[in-house]
């Protein structure tokens, strides 16, 4: 199962030009210190209260990017705000996505030729084998936002994600985004993750969503 970092790096990705997509280098940071701290907060590492996030678990997670980012958090001896949990996280975008890229490439979803990060799979169709790993991120996205399919609950988070850092141009067109966007807010309003929807998650959502916003 490919991560929210991966999954958002990759949908930062240009498909034509096999480089990323123009984006504000604070945003493209934001957006990768958020899908980790959603993950974190997945994973029951994290969570907020109305003033403050806070660790609830130390523990590795035996992913190198979220125990990055969890000892930060671990380590900060002030009081963290979501805001400031962002902020902090971020200081560590650009070497999330390196590695991000690397994982990509050695799990066979991305390689890189002439400077070029390049899809493995060049056809923007579901691969034979029906197995959500192998779904090119962009692909299963639309699909579930142009459908009425029932979504993975982890595909919930990663919609609300997307949708608060302005970034689903990169998966529909204007068009598709206007008529979709009352899927988008039912989609954000699923109980599908259960417990694992917490506070900390919609806390996160809003403040990405105000920190790229404030960006452009």
């Amino acid at each position: 199962m490919l991560g929210f970092v991966e999954e958002i790096v990759l949908l930062q990705i240009d498909d034509r030009r096999g480089n990323f997509v123009d984006l504000p280098q604070s945003a493209g940071d934001v957006v990768i210190a958020g899908a980790a701290l959603m993950e974190l907060a997945l994973a029951n590492r994290i969570d907020t209260d109305l003033e403050r996030l806070i660790v609830i678990d130390a523990s590795p997670t035996g992913d190198d990017i979220l125990d990055e980012a969890l000892a930060r958090l671990a380590a900060s001896t002030d009081e963290l705000t979501s805001a400031g949990a962002i902020t902090l996280v971020s200081l560590d975008s650009r070497k999330f996505q390196e590695r991000a890229l690397q994982r990509l490439v050695a799990k066979g979803v991305l390689r890189q030729a002439d400077g070029r990060w390049l899809w493995v799979f060049a056809t923007r169709r579901y691969p034979v084998i029906d197995d959500r790993e192998q779904r090119e991120v962009k692909t299963r996205l639309r699909q579930l936002l142009l459908t009425d399919e029932i979504p993975d609950p982890r595909d919930v988070v990663l919609i609300c994600l997307i949708d608060a850092c302005g970034l689903l141009a990169l998966v529909l067109t204007p068009d598709e985004i206007a008529r979709t966007q009352k899927r988008v807010e039912q989609l954000a309003r699923l109980d599908l993750i259960g417990q694992a929807m917490t506070q900390a998650v919609a806390e996160i959502r809003f403040v990405v969503r105000h920190a790229t916003t404030s960006i452009y």
